[in-house]
């Protein structure tokens, strides 16, 4: 097209930036929310992998076919039923949320993917995704996941005072937003606690539950932070902004990333999107819930956001809506630049 820059051709796996999300229960409009905030942001196609209960299914079909064609040809989307390839499928379910170990099997069941974004449904994006993706260039050679410290501050932190297992560095990681090379998971041999030697993924999931279900409080995260314990050198660990929670502004400002560059991932745990705790980012979810699609971005969207936050600078995390704010404002500058680009360059020929 006109003004598009062209870009070389890539094998088809790598064609899309591939995003993944385990979503069961109630979770259908939180994570079409974050379905969209990851379309109206992002360059590059997406991949969507749903992971869902049957039920949820058609659902989601519907919902996406009604989403504008302008946004709809930036995606493909695929639907799974929720499977467990190793050990008892009710006691995964039953693992701290329903569901959430699913994304402990993504190697195993996506092999055809090369890598990919996984992210928990109450999640939302304010930049383009292929900003993270770019990461995935910057593992080194044994790297193959990254995460975001679980805190920045050990004396705050819930592994450094709770945790009764091992988990990674002096904070652990949290697993909300994740990176993942499914290609060096697949054919990695992991250190352990069970045998002396290495054991793949798939063999290692079931007889590590099985070692630490007793002494596990967060599920598959803190499973991750046991992995991640025995192999270090797997991990690349991105700062705070891109998986920014209540945690970072509710005892005071603790991102120093998110104060220099603003949130570019904000994960709005504790349910803080459905009730008053947390109203800055309720404000946010509630934005991009009633952002109609093809609107403008600035008088819709960040607008209104600007004048919700008016209304939460007696929380401490609504004290700094500089931090909200920085990251989606550039971001929708450059949207609304590259449409004008687009717009001029399509008209010049004329």
């Amino acid at each position: 097209k006109p003004g598009e820059q062209k870009h070389p051709k890539e094998p088809s796996s790598l064609q899309c930036m591939h995003l993944a999300v385990v979503a069961c229960g109630d979770r259908l409009e939180e994570t079409l929310i974050m379905l969209k905030s990851a379309v109206l942001f992002s360059n590059r196609r997406l991949c969507f992998h749903i992971f869902a209960e049957d039920s949820l299914k058609p659902e989601f079909e519907k919902k996406l076919k009604e989403w504008p064609s302008s946004y709809t040809k930036k995606f493909e989307s695929n639907i799974y039923p929720i499977t467990f390839s190793v050990g008892n499928a009710q006691e995964w379910k039953k693992l701290f949320k329903p569901c959430a170990a699913q994304r402990l099997f993504l190697p195993v069941i996506l092999k055809d993917v090369d890598s990919l974004l996984y992210v928990d449904t109450d999640v939302l994006f304010l930049r383009p995704i292929d900003d993270i993706w770019h990461l995935l260039r910057e593992f080194n050679s044994t790297q193959l996941a990254a995460m975001a410290p679980e805190h920045e501050i050990p004396k705050i932190g819930w592994y450094s005072r709770f945790a009764r297992h091992p988990y990674y560095g002096t904070t652990g990681v949290n697993s909300g937003v994740m990176l993942m090379n499914l290609t060096r998971i697949r054919s990695t041999q992991f250190k352990n606690s069970l045998i002396p030697g290495g054991l793949t993924w798939e063999e290692m999931l079931y007889p590590l539950y099985q070692k630490y279900k007793n002494y596990i409080t967060w599920g598959d995260q803190d499973l991750l932070n046991i992995i991640f314990y025995f192999n270090p050198e797997c991990l690349y660990v991105f700062p705070c902004q891109w998986n920014y929670r209540p945690d970072h502004c509710m005892y005071g400002s603790n991102c120093r990333g998110a104060e220099e560059e603003g949130v570019s991932i904000l994960h709005g745990n504790r349910g803080v999107y459905h009730d008053d705790k947390q109203p800055t980012f309720k404000a946010l979810y509630e934005v991009i819930r009633d952002f109609p699609f093809e609107d403008n971005l600035f008088q819709s969207l960040y607008y209104p956001l600007q004048s919700k936050f008016l209304d939460t600078v007696h929380t401490l995390c609504g004290r700094i809506p500089q931090v909200f704010l920085k990251q989606i404002e550039k971001t929708m500058k450059k949207v609304y630049e590259n449409r004008v680009i687009v717009y001029l360059g399509a008209n010049h020929r004329y």
